[in-house]
């Protein structure tokens, strides 16, 4: 097990949710930090609660794909090198397929997949000069099965993981480490976030969210799957199930999630 602590961690989608968590969690780990997403004032908030000082904030969105690389120039910078990148930015969906604009699936395509792979690629160079370097993706349960309501955001994240096991079969040789990081239902504002079919947002909470794990405890949880290199871990509640009830008796998940409550 590698520990964490005094590493150089990139969190994308650091300014609420998992990635705050996650940025609390390891300041005080001593980790140097950067934190991005688009709002740069919650950014400067989280930087104002880490327990260390060493965090740098770096601003962008994710589907401005031309800029992928320049910022990945500049999170380099900060500290010199990077250890760590946590890809955590993107959004979810609360709408049936039959009335979701095209539009909506397009945006979370190019958020939620096309947004993180221009990331990583963009810093890819860096890990490879390295020959060292850790990608941790925050997933879903949904990259592993789907959901009613889900279904542009399900395949956004089932794409994630085609993409990553393959960087991790290409540039094992290098000595990189890809983590896929999966939860269930935890305690932030993803529903609330969610596009609807016509690409505002919900607006809303839901029971499944609200009563999900706890963000702290998640972010523990985070920590010791990534200084345990993990391939793939799944975090959360009873719902984590459906990951092996799809592997092992489809037709019965199938059944199952139809008969739950899903929004």
């Amino acid at each position: 097990m590698k520990s964490i602590n005094g590493k150089v961690v990139w969190i994308t989608g650091a300014s609420s949710g998992i990635g705050e968590a996650l940025a609390y969690e390891l300041s005080r780990k001593n980790c140097k930090l950067i934190l991005s997403a688009r709002n740069v004032e919650a950014l400067e908030l989280v930087k104002s609660k880490c327990v260390t000082t060493e965090v740098v904030v770096l601003p962008f969105n994710l589907a401005d794909f031309d800029n992928a690389k320049n910022n990945a120039q500049k999170a380099v910078a900060a500290f010199g090198k990077i250890d760590i990148l946590v890809n955590n930015g993107g959004v979810s969906q609360r709408s049936l397929i039959v009335e979701t604009d095209f539009e909506v699936d397009k945006k979370l395509i190019e958020v939620d997949y096309l947004g993180t792979v221009a990331l990583t690629k963009a810093l890819l160079p860096h890990f490879i000069k390295n020959q060292s370097g850790h990608f941790v993706t925050i997933t879903s349960i949904m990259g592993k099965f789907g959901s009613p309501y889900r279904s542009g955001y399900c395949g956004a994240k089932h794409a994630l993981h085609g993409f990553f096991d393959v960087l991790r079969m290409e540039h094992y040789k290098d000595f990189l480490n890809v983590t896929l990081i999966c939860p269930g239902f935890v305690q932030t504002n993803v529903a609330k976030n969610a596009l609807i079919g016509n690409g505002s947002s919900q607006n809303q909470e839901d029971d499944a969210t609200k009563n999900g794990m706890p963000v702290a405890v998640f972010a523990k949880k985070f920590v010791k799957a990534v200084e345990s290199e993990k391939f793939e871990v799944y975090i959360g509640g009873k719902e984590v199930l459906g990951v092996y009830l799809k592997r092992f008796f489809p037709k019965f998940l199938h059944y199952f999630v139809l008969r739950s409550k899903v929004r």
